[in-house]
């Protein structure tokens, strides 16, 4: 039986847990004894086998579904039914059909997708030999080859590369978002093996490891080979995923393949979502389950007291059957009304939720609004059920890096010498602001300037080619300040490989300003200054790490003068100024606080001229720190606060980390619409903070912004609790928690708590790893719900997820998370929506995500828009919907007490059959697919209109029963007023017209045209296609019942249509039009009563909204982009470098010219990675280099 199972699919057997990886290079045999997964992946649900029993069997397992299958076996017995089967199994063959379509088509695609990424090729080596084989049957412990361009096959161990020093470059875009180039280094053992196959064949070391998991920024393991034990790190990994760049060639041994890799561990399985919509639709299905077997009850017992008092009159007509007594008459009855009163819940609401949902997500594929021009992709709906939930949204976590920001940095303003460069002002003097329109910087002066470069103002080009020793010794501080490497692929062409963004964009002005960084060698810095090629000595690097956070390099001129260069964060450098520079000091802060209000990213830059004895004695007080086996790295940092002082300021610079358009407003927006974002980013502490303040969440504002960066796990519970106190002194040590248990499942809400002000929370990731414990997380969920802004720093993939389950698991709020990289797929799938940015190939966030698009901006228009008006629709749909079925069940219920209880219906079957399915289907489903209360522009004029849905007002447990209500006195109005009317009435000839089929074709039309015309009070907006629904709906109805009551019909069909002649007797007397007429009327009063009274006395946001529309001639203008206003903060970003160590080493280090460079192609300029992490931080002078064997 298991192999059975096996073949189609369904995996029986209990996957053994992996507690260490054990493998050995080239040596297939050995590692296929420990059963490691291939590398095939396989995101399908379905086989041919298994598609159509699994299929049902899940469709089945939805309640509803299987009680209409229940109803179906009972319309099969003749002595219960008193209806047709076809009344049951044609929707319901309906319903199901669609969704095998559906999930068919799902499947297909997953399997295409398979497919494809399985069957792509790589070079592996196989006895001796490189062989093309598929991704699939590529094994752990095979080596293979990559090549430039090519993606990685599986989670790799590095051996060795076509670069120097065995370095690759990756671009890990996919897994995080960030199209900065990383680097990546094998160990020097097996880097020795270089791209010699023999040597390869013959590798036999043997890796232990961590077992599978989905740590993307760890990685634990030893290489054992020739009885030495190697450590393995991060460094020497390549994940799946991941895109080789600017490297010829490299080797990889496969240590976790297919399923095992960390890209896939992340993406985890496929978590099915349900709104909250569907959550209360099913305790409500079990109420109206309770409320059915009552009605039912009420009338079998009904039965029994009039078989048991009057039956017995009629047994000369309605002879028994043998046995038969008034206990099995109710008892057959009470199974007989559960058909007929079955259509409380009628199936035919799961087929018009799907197709409305359906149509709601083809709104959001189809809008021009959301589709973004130069990446040419659209707006996606990946998952057809969770629309009406974008309208509730309370809280949204959002990734930083590719999400909020482009990850592209852009040299913007810069105070040299007191004087403040890079605004655009006009002939009166005014502020100007930069759009693609405006005049830039004509740079064809320099031939070697960057032609994708863009400044805008004139004065600091002018400045320069003026000879300005000031605003030269600027640019040439920044062209040789750095550890970036160059690459000049043709004469002229050059591409810069920076450790961060921040680096490259400081490089690259002031390549364009005339200052151009050529290229390097361990010795030398080589510049072209203003067109004259100039060679500068390098005598040391004092690289950056995160307590300096600044960098120096001394080098010697041409002219033998010894200068000492460097950069860093304001305040460490302001520290080691010399007082003469105190006044330019002052000035250059009021600059540095004027682009930290733009949210710019700053950097002071300094310099100092050194005598060649001082620096001698100063070199070797280094060489004996260096060399010292205890305190290294305190002393060497002593040593480099000797010289690093005295400096003379030259300025500042300030680099604009370019946030995606339009994310300041629609953060501003979605905050006017009570919407709450968090951000967890792995980003550094002071570079979350800027994006913060850059894009509005931070606001200088605010009261207070709390910063968590405790050590132990008392101290942040101590700092996240004088946070809350702060906020709000009244609040008690203990959570205000609402208990509640909903189908048998307890859950504990922690209630809001009020808070006077604004607030702002940031909490890095180690401070988070202590909060996230059991006994502290109700501490940071208080007080993190407090800040209007929460901003989570450093965090881990794990941790994202765990950030979001929190909020979902204990507030009662709808969550929302959007991210671009695979480090987001767990917050993702974590969240009730997960939203991934698209634009770039194979995005694993997108391939995760129910919703997709392009750019930030495009989210204030889903929820906003597509969100509220889709919650709004299915709402509507729901109330309208309950109410046509709730009254056209309690009609029967009425008519139960004057047929003697015996489930004879009170309309025709065909009737019953076409209400739901023809009648009244298409009316609703065109209110529920167009209908608006306000177009587009009013909605985001008034992001307001947004806090209904939040709230849960539109549809809940107590509209529900108004709409019982309702629905009781519908039915009561639709039955004794026709049952009134036709008693003892005659014709105008005097014949008689109270017969049974002329009451049921005058019930049946009061109800239909009573509820069109509630149909036509709900809609807000009309269309074309609504009208052409409603009425033709009407026409068809009274088309067909002339068609099925003719005479020719029940000629052909005689037991099928025996309602003869009944409408042409009844529908031409104006009496029962006189009836229709009056019934109609009483069932909307009441409703237009109430809808008057509460607009003039207690009108809703909507209410006054639409009381605005109307009065306005014409729709709102579209929202002014709004200018960023100038403020002056004193904060601003520490320091503009990586979070990691630089290239300090590397740059001095000779070994990295060992390997003769190849040209090749550089796709992209920069990199983020440090290449020897591993190392400390020392400064190397050439001449130890030199001598160090």
């Amino acid at each position: 039986m298991g192999s059975l199972l096996s073949a189609c699919g369904i995996n029986v057997k209990k996957k053994k847990v992996e507690e260490e990886r054990h493998l050995r290079a080239n040596d297939r045999e050995f590692n296929l004894s420990f059963k490691y997964a291939n590398n095939a992946i396989k995101t399908s649900k379905y086989n041919v086998f298994t598609f159509l029993p699994l299929n049902l069997f899940e469709q089945f397992q939805r309640l509803a579904n299987a009680y209409f299958v229940f109803l179906l076996i009972l319309q099969l017995i003749p002595q219960i039914s008193s209806l047709s089967w076809f009344t049951t199994v044609v929707p319901l063959l309906l319903v199901l059909s669609i969704t095998l379509a559906k999930d068919l088509s799902d499947d297909i695609t997953r399997h295409k997708n398979d497919n494809h990424v399985n069957n792509r090729k790589v070079e592996v080596l196989i006895n001796g030999e490189l062989k093309s084989e598929k991704w699939m049957n590529v094994q752990v412990g095979d080596i293979v080859k990559l090549e430039n361009n090519e993606f990685v096959t599986a989670d790799l161990l590095l051996l060795s590369s076509s670069e120097p020093l065995n370095l690759i470059y990756i671009e890990t875009a996919e897994l995080d978002g960030e199209t900065n180039l990383k680097v990546k280094q094998a160990l020097t053992l097996t880097g020795d093996l270089g791209n010699d196959i023999q040597k390869l064949a013959a590798f036999n070391g043997e890796v232990r490891c961590e077992p599978p998991n989905n740590r993307l920024d760890k990685f634990t393991g030893t290489l054992t080979m020739r009885g030495e034990t190697f450590a393995l790190d991060n460094e020497r990994i390549l994940l799946r995923g991941c895109t080789l760049r600017n490297t010829e060639w490299c080797f990889g041994l496969v240590v976790f393949g297919g399923p095992d890799t960390k890209l896939m561990q992340n993406s985890g399985k496929s978590v099915f979502k349900r709104t909250s919509i569907d959550h209360l639709m099913n305790v409500l299905v079990m109420f109206i389950f309770g409320f059915l077997a009552f009605m039912c009850t009420i009338l079998s017992i009904g039965n029994a007291i009039w078989e048991y008092q009057e039956g017995n009159s009629f047994i000369t007509f309605l002879p028994r059957a043998d046995g038969a007594n008034a206990s099995l008459s109710a008892f057959l009855t009470f199974w007989s009304y559960v058909i007929i009163l079955n259509t409380v819940v009628p199936i035919s609401l799961y087929v018009s939720v799907e197709i409305l949902r359906l149509g709601n997500s083809y709104f959001i594929d189809w809008d021009r609004k959301m589709y973004h021009v130069k990446s040419d992709t659209p707006a996606q709906a990946r998952t057809t059920t969770l629309n009406e939930e974008l309208g509730q949204i309370k809280y949204i976590f959002s990734d930083k890096t590719g999400t909020l920001t482009q990850n592209i940095m852009t040299f913007n303003r810069c105070s040299i010498n007191g004087k403040s460069y890079g605004e655009v002002v006009d002939f009166a003097g005014q502020r100007v602001e930069v759009t693609e329109k405006t005049e830039k910087v004509d740079f064809s002066w320099n031939p070697l300037a960057d032609p994708k470069f863009c400044f805008h103002d004139h004065k600091l080009v002018e400045v320069v080619k003026s000879g300005s020793p000031e605003v030269q010794a600027f640019f040439r501080l920044l062209a040789l300040c750095h550890t970036v490497m160059p690459e000049e692929k043709t004469e002229g062409e050059l591409f810069y490989q920076a450790q961060s963004p921040d680096e490259g964009a400081l490089v690259t002005a002031a390549r364009n300003f005339g200052f151009v960084f050529r290229s390097r060698t361990p010795e030398t810095i080589s510049l072209v200054e203003m067109g004259v090629p100039t060679t500068y000595e390098l005598l040391a690097v004092l690289d950056f790490n995160n307590v300096r956070k600044r960098m120096s390099v001394i080098v010697r001129s041409p002219e033998g003068k010894l200068t000492l260069f460097c950069k860093g964060a304001d305040t460490i450098i302001y520290e080691r100024l010399h007082p003469s520079s105190s006044k330019l000091m002052e000035v250059t802060t009021e600059h540095l606080n004027e682009y930290a209000g733009e949210g710019l990213r700053t950097l002071a830059l300094a310099y100092k001229d050194l005598d060649e004895d001082e620096f001698e004695k100063w070199k070797e007080r280094h060489h004996e720190a260096s060399t010292s086996l205890e305190d290294r790295e305190a002393k060497l940092d002593t040593i480099y606060e000797e010289i690093e002082k005295d400096l003379l300021l030259l300025g500042a610079s300030a680099v604009e980390d370019k946030l995606q358009d339009g994310v300041p407003q629609t953060i501003e927006q979605l905050a006017k619409a009570d919407i709450k974002i968090w951000v967890l980013t792995g980003d550094k502490q002071e570079t979350a903070e800027n994006i913060g303040y850059s894009c509005n969440m931070l606001r200088e504002e605010m009261k207070e912004i709390f910063i968590v960066a405790a050590n132990t796990a008392e101290e942040v519970r101590e700092e996240l609790v004088n946070a809350r106190k702060k906020m709000s002194p009244e609040s008690g040590d203990e959570p205000p928690i609402e208990k509640s248990r909903l189908l048998g499942k307890k859950s504990q809400v922690v209630e809001d708590e009020k808070v006077d002000g604004e607030y702002g929370l940031v909490i890095n990731g180690h401070s988070l790893a202590f909060a996230l414990q059991k006994d502290m997380q109700l501490e940071l969920l208080r007080t993190a719900c407090m800040c209007q802004a929460v901003i989570c720093c450093r965090v881990t993939p794990l941790q994202k997820a765990q950030v979001v389950e929190l909020v979902k698991k204990h507030k009662k709020a709808v969550t929302l998370a959007i991210g671009d990289g695979a480090n987001d797929v767990s917050m993702i799938k974590t969240a009730h929506i997960g939203v991934g940015i698209s634009g770039q190939e194979g995005m694993q966030a997108v391939l995760s995500s129910d919703f997709s698009f392009a750019q930030f901006r495009y989210l204030q228009r889903l929820l906003l828009v597509h969100g509220r008006w889709s919650y709004l629709r299915m709402c509507k749909f729901l109330r309208y919907f309950f109410y046509k079925n709730f009254t056209f069940t309690f009609v029967h219920f009425w008519y139960g007490f004057f047929c003697g209880f015996s489930a004879q219906t009170v309309y025709d079957e065909w009737f019953i059959t076409l209400y739901n399915l023809v009648y009244t289907a298409l009316p609703v489903i065109g209110l529920s697919i167009f209908d608006q209360d306000v177009n587009d522009r009013w909605s985001f004029q008034y992001p307001q209109l947004y806090a209904p849905g939040q709230l849960n007002q539109y549809f809940s447990k107590m509209a529900f029963a108004r709409i019982l209500l309702h629905s009781c006195y519908s039915s009561l109005v639709l039955f004794f007023i026709p049952w009134a009317a036709m008693c003892d009435t005659v014709r105008d000839d005097g014949k008689d017209i109270a017969d049974y089929q002329s009451f049921a074709l005058l019930a049946q039309t009061c109800l239909l045209i009573a509820v069109s015309v509630q149909m036509g009070l709900d809609t807000y907006y009309w269309t074309a296609v609504n009208q052409f629904f409603l009425w033709g709906s009407l026409s068809v109805y009274f088309a067909v019942t002339f068609t099925m009551y003719s005479n020719g019909m029940y000629l052909i069909f005689t037991s099928s249509f025996p309602f003869i002649g009944t409408a042409r007797n009844s529908l031409n007397q104006p009496n029962v039009w006189l009836t229709i007429f009056l019934t109609t009327i009483l069932c909307i009063l009441p409703v237009v009563a109430k809808r008057f009274l509460f607009i003039q006395l207690k009108p809703t946001i909507n209410d006054k909204v639409r009381h605005k529309v109307r009065q306005a001639k014409a729709v709102p203008p579209p929202l002014p982009r709004k200018f960023p206003r100038r403020r002056i903060s004193t904060r601003r970003s520490g320091y503009a470098f990586s979070h990691a160590r630089g290239y300090g080493d590397l740059v001095t280090s000779g070994r990295f010219l060992r390997i003769p460079v190849k040209s090749r192609p550089a796709l992209f300029p920069h990199t983020d990675t440090p290449v020897a992490d591993s190392t400390p931080q020392t400064y190397r002078t050439i001449f130890e280099e030199a001598q160090s064997p």
